[in-house]
This record gives structure tokens, C-alpha cells and sequence, in this order.
């Protein structure tokens, strides 16, 4: 008999084929209305994007399972669904070297300011100007927050720039060699260029805020590849509109895909569409580990990657 399951946000299409390959029926959560359909779900499937409240798992009685194509997940209620027996799945370390590449790739871009550079050559502005002079990137202070699988991932990547590694998490990292700051203001306040890695989710919300770039000061510059929601949007655009800071590179915002019309007027910033793990090789390894999961879950084997707050389930 055919599993039910329900995507919750959209999924691409070799995804999708893999779900139908593998005889699932999948549901739009978008479209579903039939009180029996929803009962007949036992899965939800999405990607970090996905929105999973307590609100929606009370309408799906028998879901034992949320499948997130994804590191990220703050998007999913994990409290509420550990209360109704639900366990949550996502897929880390699969996409921790494109992760960690976009940040190196965005702290040369705003140092260097590669994307100015460019349009600077097809505007034709480089026949009667020069291009302003820029950061160097090799030998500086490097400050990474959050030194999980992406963070360390960035520093064995900046170690090729001689650049000097500094980083701020919940506690020291056994075996990391880097100096440890207990706070990010503390970090900021030492680093030319300043990455962010860490979980978004309440915890680190407005982590990035006003006093810390006030204290990363006019030279640093922030680079965020995490989640929008860590840094203070509004306190960056001030920082950045007002050159309390040299600049930003981001990845992502807090109203995806909307962007602050602000921040993307201002020529200090250096702003891409979320694509940090967007590979065709990546994505493609994160639907298969994702359908690992699925598969796990319905032939009641041990889940193969668990988010840290079920690995006990």
C-alpha cells in the first residue's frame, strides 16, 4: 500500500520524480482540503524553507515524520512535534563544503568588490575613471561565528589565505586550534571580516546586532551565510548607510525572496538569491538523503540523520 505523505514547501523536480518513483503519493499542502486525506498523512517533506507550526500538525493526526531537505529547519516547531511523537530529519554535512565556499567567495567579493568591478567594465565607466582601490584578503583577521561542520569548514578554507582565525560559539571547540571569544561583540571587535554560521531559531535571533557591528567598526565587514533572521536587518542597513561598518555580504534576509529595497540601493553591500548550497551536485545529494530518511522512517530503521533535538527519538 502506497505511503501518503505531504510537501510542505516546493520541491524540485528531481525530487519529485524520486518521491513518485518510489510510489509515494504526495499531497500539496497548498491544495489539500479532504479532512480524510489528511488523516491518511503520515510524512511531511520539505526544504529549510518549509513553515511546520503547531497549528498544522494538529490538522494531521497520524504524521510521525518531517523530512527537511536542509540543514536549516528553524521553520519547523520541533517542540510541538516532539509532543505529538513526530520526528524531525534534515540533512547537515551533505552541503557543508558549498556552504562554507559562498563564504570565502563573498568575503573576496565585498573586499575586493568584484561584483562593483564588473559592472564598473560593462558600464564603461573604466574609459575615463579608475577603479577605487580595495581590501586586501590574505593575511587578514578572519572571525567566524558558530563553529559547527560550516564554520570549521570556512576556517580550513581561510587557513589557504594566511588569514588569522579567530570565533565565538556556545563553548570552546574541543581540537579546534583557533582562539576562542565568549561573545560575538568581543569577536567583532577583533576581526577585519566577520562570517556568521550559525542555526537560525530563537536562539540566535538579532545575534548580529547593533553593538556588534558597532564594534566589528568602519573597516570590518560582515558576511552572512546562515539565516536572516540571526542578524538585525534594520541595524545593518543603519551600519551600512551610515559607514559604521565597510560593508556586507549576504546571503540571506529576513523576508525571503523579498530584500529591503535599502539594502540593495547601497553600493557597500554584495547580495546573492540564498544559494549557498545551490549545486546541481549538492541539492541533488540533499533530495537523496532526504529520501534515505523516508525511506528509514517507513521500514522502521534508525533514522539516518536526525536533527540534534530527536537523536534520542
Amino acid at each position: 500500500m502506497a505511503q501518503e505523505i505531504m510537501q510542505v514547501s516546493p520541491l524540485p523536480a528531481y525530487m519529485m520524480n524520486a518521491l513518485q518513483e518510489a510510489s509515494y503519493i504526495v499531497h500539496d499542502h497548498t491544495h489539500i482540503k479532504d479532512p480524510g486525506a489528511l488523516s491518511k498523512v503520515t510524512a511531511l517533506v520539505g526544504t529549510g524553507a518549509a513553515m511546520v507550526d503547531k497549528k498544522l500538525l494538529t490538522m494531521l493526526p497520524n504524521v510521525k515524520l518531517i523530512a527537511i531537505c536542509g540543514v536549516g529547519y528553524d521553520g519547523v516547531d520541533v517542540a510541538a512535534a516532539k509532543e505529538k511523537g513526530i520526528v524531525v530529519t534534515h540533512t547537515p554535512g551533505v552541503l557543508t563544503d558549498d556552504v562554507a565556499d559562498l563564504a570565502l567567495g563573498l568575503m573576496l567579493s565585498i573586499g575586493r568588490r568584484i561584483p562593483q568591478a564588473d559592472r564598473f567594465v560593462r558600464n564603461g565607466d573604466w574609459v575615463n575613471d579608475v577603479f577605487p582601490m580595495t581590501r586586501k584578503v590574505s593575511g587578514a583577521t578572519l572571525g567566524i561565528v558558530g563553529m559547527g561542520r560550516i564554520g570549521q569548514a570556512i576556517a580550513k578554507r581561510a587557513v589557504a589565505f594566511d588569514m588569522r582565525i579567530l570565533y565565538t560559539s556556545r563553548e570552546p571547540k574541543v581540537g579546534v586550534p583557533y582562539t576562542f571569544y565568549q561573545t560575538a561583540t568581543a569577536l567583532a571587535g577583533e576581526v577585519d571580516y566577520l562570517v556568521v554560521a550559525v542555526p537560525g531559531g530563537d536562539r540566535t535571533k538579532n545575534l548580529i546586532g547593533a553593538s556588534v557591528l558597532q564594534a566589528l567598526g568602519s573597516q570590518g565587514y560582515l558576511i552572512n551565510i546562515a539565516r536572516g533572521s540571526v542578524v538585525d536587518q534594520p541595524a545593518l542597513v543603519t551600519a551600512l548607510k551610515d559607514k559604521l561598518i565597510a560593508g556586507a555580504a549576504l546571503d540571506v534576509f529576513w523576508d525571503e525572496p523579498l530584500v529591503d529595497p535599502e539594502l540593495r540601493r547601497l553600493h557597500n553591500v554584495v547580495l546573492t538569491p540564498h544559494i549557498a548550497s545551490a549545486t546541481e551536485e549538492t541539492r541533488r545529494a540533499m533530495a537523496a538523503l532526504t529520501m534515505d530518511n523516508l525511506r528509514a522512517f517507513y521500514e522502521k530503521r534508525a533514522l539516518p540523520t536526525p536533527v540534534p533535538e530527536c537523536q534520542s527519538a
